[in-house]
């Protein structure tokens, strides 16, 4: 008997076939933008680990979270959770300014990606993060002393 016919094979979809899946649901410019961006972002680093978060949103991860993709009626977002206190000396994020804490690029269909650009802020998102937990490390190691 096959297991798989009889339903053995009930598996949740890993991230990373949720995110194919939400690429191949938008066949139009969206999917691949997200498409594009995914693979710049996944291209800054090989450790960087693909997540499905909030019922629907593909997170990129390395010792914490560097950004989340979004595709809506019009564009596609990637959000930056630390976004404000990264730099951006090309200016490229042009979302959700006005916060102290997030930081997010909105491409519409005509939107040139800055490849770059991007991938100086995954780099800048992955730094913050591991400088955050050194020195989470540190302090908790000073309070044991």
């Amino acid at each position: 008997m096959d297991d798989t016919a009889a339903g053995a094979d009930t598996a949740a979809p890993t991230a990373a076939e949720q995110i194919d899946a939400l690429i191949a649901k938008n066949p139009d410019w969206r999917g691949a933008r997200l498409a594009q961006l995914r693979a710049i972002i996944r291209s800054v680093d090989p450790a960087i680990v693909e997540t499905w978060k909030w019922m629907g949103s593909p997170v990129w991860e390395l010792g914490g979270i560097i950004c989340v993709g979004n595709i809506f009626k019009g564009k596609v977002k990637i959000g930056f959770m630390d976004g404000a206190s990264l730099p951006d000396p090309k200016g490229i994020f042009n979302a959700e300014l006005e916060g102290n804490k997030r930081r997010s690029i909105d491409y519409f269909e005509a939107d040139v990606v800055d490849e770059e650009g991007l991938r100086d802020l995954v780099r800048a998102a992955i730094t913050l993060i591991a400088d955050r937990t050194s020195a989470k490390a540190a302090a908790k190691a000073s309070a044991k002393k």
